[in-house]
């Protein structure tokens, strides 16, 4: 079903991306439903459950976030957790139907000391026979390699935004060091998670540029998650209009074009759509979502809401796998 990675492009220019933008959406739609199925089984959903493994007292200054230490929010701050927290976490997302477990704390790079711990973590959540995915901020590496060794399936790296918008919204961490860090990663034979987030205020042409470089990676991201603002009081961006939703269908299908095979997890911001712009997203080429009632900070659509839907729209939910050998 799926094409050998080698034979996808990765040479996209803007201006054939923003051809893609452009087109008449229900064209867009139907060409980003065709590449789907492809690729992958028409239907089929995968269920991902995120944890905050480490909340607040970050140094970074990402305007978007409740978790940075230069913003007045109303998150509280928490130390890392125990694996064994962790992985009864994870045991409850399984037991609820998600079959991928992602970790994130909230750091500009892990501390060595906390390696052995999120060693332990990965270990006790792929045992349940789940996906493992972790997202810590930039990695040594020294810091990769034990992660591989570990066995973590995905680390997730955002890009944000566009080479062009990324220093309005961030400017503790430039854009190389994010490329950076997804190069060490793929280098261990860690999967690669990459996306960004959409409705920062940036314009069509810093959405197609974000996918421009995403897409311009070779090979292209396994996962690629696509999250909408959630403007956060007390954050630069609280008072960030929202993007149109049909922006954001736009948004999923050219990444559904340009990056046939990956999984295009359609992330934070959900709680906010309706389940029309929701099956549009689907319909994108979305195969994966968050499931559970809360993201790292923010709310979520409840897991009943998620399963009334998905009998509504006749969509199959992946299950874990069998748990594995400790």
């Amino acid at each position: 079903m799926t094409t050998t990675a080698t034979a996808f492009r990765h040479d996209w220019q803007r201006d054939d991306i923003l051809a893609l933008f452009g087109m008449p959406l229900m064209d867009l739609v139907f060409q980003a439903q065709t590449v789907h199925r492809e690729h992958h089984r028409p239907n089929h959903v995968q269920l991902s459950t995120l944890i905050n493994i480490k909340s607040g007292r970050c140094g970074e200054d990402c305007a978007y976030c409740s978790q940075s230490i230069r913003y007045e929010t109303a998150i509280d701050d928490s130390a890392l957790m125990a694996p064994t927290a962790v992985i009864a976490a994870a045991r409850a997302a399984r037991d609820a139907g998600a079959s991928r477990f992602c970790m994130g704390a909230a750091w500009r790079t892990p501390r060595d000391r906390d390696i052995p711990t999120l060693v332990q973590m990965v270990k006790g959540v792929r045992a349940l026979g789940m996906e493992t995915c972790m997202t810590l901020g930039m990695l040594s590496e020294a810091q990769v390699t034990s992660l591989q060794e570990a066995g973590l399936d995905y680390y997730n790296h955002n890009l944000d935004t566009s080479p062009e918008f990324y220093d309005r919204v961030i400017t503790t961490r430039g854009y190389q060091d994010r490329l950076d860090t997804l190069e060490r990663v793929r280098r261990a034979g860690i999967a690669v998670c990459s996306g960004g987030i959409v409705g920062m205020g940036e314009e069509r042409t810093d959405r197609a540029g974000l996918l421009q470089q995403l897409a311009n990676l070779s090979p292209h991201p396994e996962s690629v998650p696509v999250n909408m603002l959630v403007a956060i009081p007390g954050t630069p961006l609280e008072d960030t209009p929202p993007l149109d939703p049909i922006e954001l269908v736009r948004t999923i299908a050219v990444a559904r074009v340009l990056m046939p095979a990956a999984v295009v997890r359609l992330s934070a911001g959900r709680d906010h759509l309706t389940e029309e712009a929701q099956a549009l997203c689907f319909l994108a080429g979305a195969n994966s979502i968050f499931y559970g009632d809360e993201l790292l900070t923010t709310d979520n659509r409840g897991i009943a809401e998620d399963r009334a839907l998905f009998a509504k729209l006749g969509l199959i939910a992946d299950g874990p796998a069998s748990p594995q050998p400790a």
